[in-house]
Formats: C-alpha cells, sequence, structure tokens
C-alpha cells in the first residue's frame, strides 16, 4: 500500500487543509520560541504548495527532503506531532533530540535524515537511485534543495551522475530568490548558461496543482528508464531565513507585502472559493480546526521527556557482526592478492555487495591491481567511478541507507577531501543523529602512506588522525595480508562505515599466509612478547619496530602491538603491557602534531592507574610537521627511521 493510497485522488480541499496545518506549525514554534520554548526554527512559509509532489509517489520511493519541506513531510505520512516532537528535541522525537527543527527523518516513511549542509543529500539520493535502478525496482528518489545550493559543486556532480546513469531521480529546486540574504539571480546555473534547458522543468511552486502534475510527468519519466528530471520551482520565502535571522533588514517592505498576494495558502483558497468548492464560513472553520489541532499537539509534545544524558553515546557504532572466515588460499602471497581474494569471496557471497571507484574495473582492475579480474566475474556489481570523490562517498551513503552493501575505493587516501562532507556530514552521523532509524553499512578502502618514492604530496600522506577525529567511523590500517583479509571481511559484514587505509609500502611484499579470521575492530594484536618497553605501532612502521627490536635485543626485551584498528582504539591490551613493561614507545608515519600516536600517549597518561604504570616518560616517534617531497631524498628525511626508533626506545630505558 503506498502512503498516498492509489485509489486516493489528488484533492485540492484536501490539500488546502494540509497546507494550514504547515503554516500554523511554523506560526506557533514562532510563538513558542519567542516565549523560550525551544531555541531555533526554521520555517517553511511560502514552500507548502511543494508538498503535492508527496502524492505522485509510492511508500517504496525514497524522499531526501530539504529542511523547509514542512509540507512535504505531512504529506508523506509524518504528523504535526511527531514535528511539535521534534521542535522541542524531545527523546521520542526522529533524532532523539540531536538534531535541530526541520532536520526530517522518517525510517518507516522512507525520508532520509536532512544534514544542514544543504545539498548534501543530493549524491546520497543518486546512491539509492542507483540501487533502485541496479536491484530493478519500480521506484524513485525525490530529492529536494534551496536554490542557493545550486553553486555547490555536489549539486552539480549529483546532477551529473544522474544524468549519466539515467537514475530514477527527481530533484526539486525550491527558488525563494535567497541564500540566506543574498540575491541568487545572478548565481543560478541556469540563468548562467550551464545547465542543458532539456534538464530542466520550471513550474511555479505556488500552485498546488501544477507542482502535482509535474510531479506525475516527473515520476513517469523516471519509471518508464528516461532518466533524471530537475524540477525549478518559482517560490517565495514569506519568512526569515530561521529564528536567528531577520529578513526585513535586507528586503523592502513593499516586496514582503507583494510576496503575500502570491501565498500559495492565499491562492488556493481564494481559487475553491470562487469556483464554489469552498465557503469563507467553511474555510474559516478549517482554520480554527487547524489551529485546535496544533495547540493540542505541541501541549502535548512539550510534556513529553527529554533525552537522557547518559545516552549520548548510543549509537555511534553497532556491533561487529560475527562472520566465518573467508576461504582464503594460503601460502606465501602478497597483500594485493589477499585483498582481491576476499573481494571476490565477498562478491560471490551477497549480489548486495557492490563495488565502485576509479579506475577499478578490468582490464585495470584499479590502480594496484586490488580488484584485477572482479568486473570481468561481476559485470553487475563492480563499476568505475567518474574522478569525483564527493560522489563516490555520497553514493556510498545513498545505497548503504537503502539497503545495498557499498565498498568502494578511493585511489589514494590522500584524495579524500573532495568527499569529506559526505563524510562527516552524512557517512558518519547518520546513526548516531536518527537515534538508530538509519544505518551506513560501506566500507571505504585506499592506498596509504609512504616509504615508496615517488609519491610526492598527494600520493604519500597518513592521514589517520583526521578521520579517527570523526565520530562515527570505524578505522583501520593492516600490516599483514592476513589482517587486511580479516578486517575487510569483518568490515563487509558489519553495519558501520568502515575505513581501510593499505600501507602502499608493503602492497607487494611476499608474505607468508597461514590462515585467515575475521579481524574484529578495537583488538589489538602482540606480534612479539617483551618484558622491557612496550611499543605500539601500526601500518608501514610495523617493519621499524621489528628491526629497532632486533638491534636492540642485547640491550632490553621489547613487546611490539601492532594496533591494526586505529577507531575503535584497543587500549586494553596497551594497558596490560605496559603493566608488565612500565614504558611505552608509539611509532606512526603521520604528522607529530595532531597525530594518533599523541592520542595513544594522553589516554594511556591521562587516568592515574595507568599514570602510576610508567617508569619513563612515554615517547612518540613519527614525522616530523612536513610534507612528503618528491625526491626520495626529502621522503626518507621526513619519516621515522629505525634510528629514531632505536633511540626512543633507550630514552624510555634511562
Amino acid at each position: 500500500m503506498s502512503v498516498i493510497p492509489a485509489s486516493k485522488s489528488y484533492s485540492k480541499l484536501d490539500y488546502l487543509r494540509l497546507m494550514l496545518l504547515s503554516r500554523e506549525g511554523d506560526r506557533r514554534e514562532g510563538i513558542l520560541l519567542r516565549q523560550s520554548k525551544g531555541w531555533f526554527q526554521v520555517s517553511g512559509m511560502g514552500h507548502e504548495a511543494l508538498g503535492a509532489f508527496t502524492f505522485a509517489l509510492t511508500e517504496d520511493d525514497y524522499v531526501f527532503p530539504y529542511y523547509r519541506d514542512r509540507a512535504i513531510m505531512l504529506a508523506r505520512g509524518l504528523t504535526n506531532y511527531e514535528l511539535a516532537l521534534a521542535y522541542f528535541a524531545k527523546r521520542e522525537s526522529s533524532s532523539g533530540g540531536r538534531q535541530m527543527p526541520g532536520h526530517y527523518s522518517s525510517r518507516e516513511h522512507n525520508v532520509f535524515s536532512v544534514c544542514t549542509p544543504t545539498g548534501g543529500s543530493l549524491i546520497p539520493a543518486c546512491g539509492a537511485a542507483w540501487s533502485m535502478k541496479l536491484t530493478g525496482k519500480d521506484s524513485v528518489a525525490f530529492a529536494s534543495v534551496g536554490d542557493a545550493a545550486s553553486r555547490q559543486g555536489e549539486f552539480y556532480e549529483a546532477l551529473a551522475f544522474a544524468v549519466q546513469e539515467k537514475l530514477p531521480l527527481i530533484i526539486a529546486v525550491e527558488d525563494n530568490k535567497y541564500g540566506i540574504s543574498t540575491p541568487t539571480e545572478k548565481f543560478l546555473p541556469f540563468n548562467l548558461g550551464i545547465i542543458n534547458p532539456d534538464h530542466i522543468v520550471k513550474i511555479d511552486g505556488r500552485q498546488s496543482d501544477t507542482v502535482f502534475e509535474a510531479g506525475q510527468t516527473a515520476v513517469a519519466r523516471a519509471k518508464s528508464g528516461e532518466g533524471p528530471t530537475l524540477l525549478w520551482c518559482d517560490i517565495d520565502r514569506l519568512s526569515s531565513h530561521t529564528s536567528s535571522d531577520d529578513h526585513r533588514v535586507y528586503r523592502k517592505l513593499e516586496d514582503i507585502e507583494e510576496m503575500a498576494h502570491r501565498d500559495p495558502i492565499r491562492l488556493l483558497s481564494e481559487e475553491l472559493i470562487k469556483s464554489g468548492e469552498l465557503t469563507e464560513a467553511d474555510f474559516a472553520k478549517m482554520q480554527e480546526d487547524v489551529v485546535k489541532q496544533v495547540d493540542e499537539d505541541y501541549l502535548k509534545a512539550e510534556k513529553q521527556q527529554d533525552p537522557l544524558a547518559s545516552e549520548t553515546l548510543y549509537f555511534n557504532f553497532g556491533e561487529d557482526a560475527p562472520a566465518e572466515a573467508p576461504p582464503i588460499q594460503t601460502g606465501r602471497q602478497t597483500m594485493v592478492a589477499t585483498i582481491n581474494q576476499v573481494f571476490r569471496k565477498a562478491l560471490e557471497s551477497d549480489p548486495k555487495i557492490v563495488f565502485f571507484g576509479e579506475d577499478i574495473e578490468d582490464p585495470k582492475g584499479g590502480v594496484f591491481g586490488l580488484t584485477k579480474g572482479l568486473s570481468e566475474s561481476f559485470p553487475k556489481q563492480v563499476f568505475n567511478s567518474p574522478l569525483a570523490e564527493a560522489t563516490i562517498m555520497g553514493a556510498a551513503v545513498g545505497m548503504a541507507s537503502y539497503g545495498m552493501k557499498p565498498v568502494f575505493e578511493l585511489q589514494f587516501i590522500d584524495f579524500i577531501a573532495p568527499g569529506w562532507n559526505q563524510i562527516t556530514a552524512n557517512m558518519s552521523t547518520l546513526r548516531w543523529r536518527t537515534f538508530d532509524q538509519w544505518k551506513c553499512p560501506c566500507v571505504i578502502y585506499a592506498p596509504y602512506g609512504a616509504y615508496l618514492p615517488g609519491g610526492s604530496l598527494w600520493h604519500s600522506q597518513a592521514n589517520e588522525a583526521y578521520l579517527a577525529h570523526t565520530p562515527g567511523l570505524k578505522v583501520a590500517i593492516p600490516s599483514t595480508p592476513e589482517d587486511a583479509a580479516g578486517l575487510f571481511w569483518t568490515a563487509i559484514h558489519g553495519d558501520d562505515p568502515h575505513f581501510i587505509l593499505i600501507p602502499k609500502h608493503i602492497f607487494r611484499k611476499q608474505m607468508d599466509v597461514s590462515s585467515v579470521e575475521p579481524v574484529p575492530f578495537g583488538k589489538a594484536k602482540v606480534v612479539k612478547e617483551g618484558s622491557d618497553v612496550t611499543l605500539v605501532t601500526w601500518g608501514n612502521c610495523l617493519e621499524l619496530a621489528d628491526e629497532a627490536a632486533t638491534k636492540l635485543a642485547s640491550e632490553c626485551s621489547v613487546e611490539i602491538i601492532d594496533l591494526r584498528s586505529i577507531v575503535p582504539c584497543d587500549y586494553e591490551t596497551i594497558t596490560k603491557s605496559v603493566e608488565k613493561t612500565g614504558r611505552l614507545v608509539v611509532v606512526h608515519e603521520d604528522n607529530r602534531t595532531g597525530g594518533f600516536g599523541q592520542t595513544v600517549i594522553a589516554e594511556m597518561t591521562r587516568i592515574p592507574d595507568r599514570w602510576n604504570l610508567f617508569l619513563s616518560p612515554p615517547q612518540l616517534v613519527a614525522r616530523e610537521d612536513v610534507h612528503i617531497g618528491y625526491n626520495p631524498i626529502y621522503e626518507y628525511a621526513a619519516l621515522p627511521d629505525v634510528g629514531q626508533v632505536v633511540d626512543a626506545i633507550r630514552v624510555t630505558m634511562e
């Protein structure tokens, strides 16, 4: 059954009431805010007619809304009471009180959670639409956005991806002429002639029947395989940008008064009264009933339970699902070969697993051959991406939210920056901000690190600290083929975003693979037992640690811990080791300042019971705060070496 049953035709009279309900909710929140009952409000006044789009959708369709889409939410099936709970940030609201009002979400109604960075939902909408197409679903994704966001890079990436793949996607641009206080006319892409006019359908967004008809046409186009529709909706923002804004500062009074004559509620009510479908008395009664309902809803919502401080940490992560070991061949092999086997077994096991990345299709099979042979064997699951990291990250969010299992490659972790908005705005926050309603199970992997001359500034970064600083991401760096296979297998079967950074230096190093087991995130490995010094490291630097321990074998006994997982971090294993040794050295190739090694040392020394274990100050061996140069002289001068590790160990022994 659809949210709007197929047997129920669009009714202007019913929709007028819905618009009144949306308007009164906005008005009431403004009053409550002035009474200091709330902290913030974003209004959808003037945008109410756009809710008629929703009548063209079914329950299997997905909606990626904009924060002014109160009417769209009501039309979709959310209740005014639910919106009232969100305004008061109550525990039973869609976000558990973690999101601002206007940041709608409903897993029940397939309404994707709104993020504040405008336009941030467009590429995830592409990911959902692509999933629909790949799985043969007769569904569409509908996304809305403000006109100011049409100048963001993600807007263009979303449009390009949707056109390229002929996705069943509808994008509605709500053109209210302002980006907060800045008039947008001179910024709009179609005014600049940089969007194909064939991809734009301009409509009057103040007329609900026009909106409904445009929605029907766009849905029919999407379901027939003709691709996306970009609906450009001419509307007015009848209020200030938010409760922290006053549009009278930058708008002329006469312009504000003129807009009131184009009020969509006024236009529809006058039309219905003129046609005889509604009387003045009926309209007054309708308004009275709406006010009464809003009174009841907000009074009831205000009395509900507030969030619990004890639940602040809830839903940062889920639990890694137990998984049987992948049937990987043993023997001497490279990390690349082992990972490739894991990928193949994963693709064989689940058709919902999709690989997406730059140059990952055959014959190239990825820059380092990690996906060699996979697209030939699984042409419906392995795809080349455009050179667009925001598209890669955003599509992962949308596909994961839809129920797919995306495993996406970045050519180098150095290139992550263009996708950073999707990582911080959506991927890392989705589970937490929706109180576990939405999840984002995906795996993002990339070559990582230096100690391989020729990489220079943009192919040699070790930037795990950036990711570790972002709550909601699990981050791992394997040092052996076995651990790489085990971490990937765990990540693929998990329901959180997992980042796996693969050290380039040991990509092609032949190593013995005796057995492969799933490796849980948050579990370090004691590589070498010792009694005098605890050395914690990961990735490429495991080699340095081993060489240093060998050189000092006659002087002291070094216990080496391969952290493997950066987030979660296994402080328990480190603590157990320091209880024995009383000394700690941390080695990594990331920057000294702000690197994760500083985090490890800070965590190990902040608790008195741990602090009291130390016989000497912990030492950090790290790259100095400098970039990696192209000439190997620069590279190795910047990076930690065995001599530095030896010196650090000796300092702890003094």
